[in-house]
């Protein structure tokens, strides 16, 4: 007398369909795929289970695509300030101004950031523009201690005693 039945499971392994018919249950492709496959917005057999467990799961979310990105930096052209702002000192710290239009008059402009365009126009009228975080250019005197220093080293070279 038997006394352990052996497994219905263990009798399957070696066999080509493991105990079920030839085409279906051999893996994946009788659902469609991996997972979640197939299961798109009309796939009802799984919809009231994603509706209960993953939402939101229909319907677009987040970025749809690259051309929504914000600009970083405001933007503002030449003749809109033409436009907006009488003649004198302006500070806009928030915008790029770019060259598009022209412009009449002295303007004194601080800004995020000017296009060489828009900088050849305003200072074309007569105004100055200053960038934020922008180092302006290096004075003569600068220059002069530069060249000082280097001076200093070619003599120190010249002296070494490796001569």
């Amino acid at each position: 007398m038997k006394l352990k039945k052996r497994n219905k499971r263990s009798r399957a392994r070696g066999n080509r369909t493991l105990g079920w018919a030839m085409k279906k249950h051999k893996g994946s492709g009788n659902r469609g795929g991996k997972g979640m496959a197939g299961t798109g917005k009309r796939a009802d057999q799984r919809k009231s289970w994603v509706i209960k467990n993953q939402f939101p799961y229909f319907g677009k979310q987040g970025m749809t695509s690259k051309s929504t990105k914000r600009r970083i930096n405001k933007v503002i052209n030449l003749w809109q300030i033409a436009e907006k702002y009488k003649a004198g000192e302006l500070k806009l710290l928030d915008c790029t101004i770019l060259g598009d239009g022209e412009i009449s008059g002295k303007y004194i402009i601080t800004a995020k950031g000017v296009s060489k365009a828009a900088r050849e126009k305003i200072e074309k009228a007569g105004g100055k523009v200053f960038v934020v975080g922008e180092k302006e250019e290096k004075t003569e005197t600068t220059g002069e201690k530069k060249e000082k220093k280097s001076e200093k080293a070619n003599d120190s070279k010249v002296k070494s005693p490796k001569g």
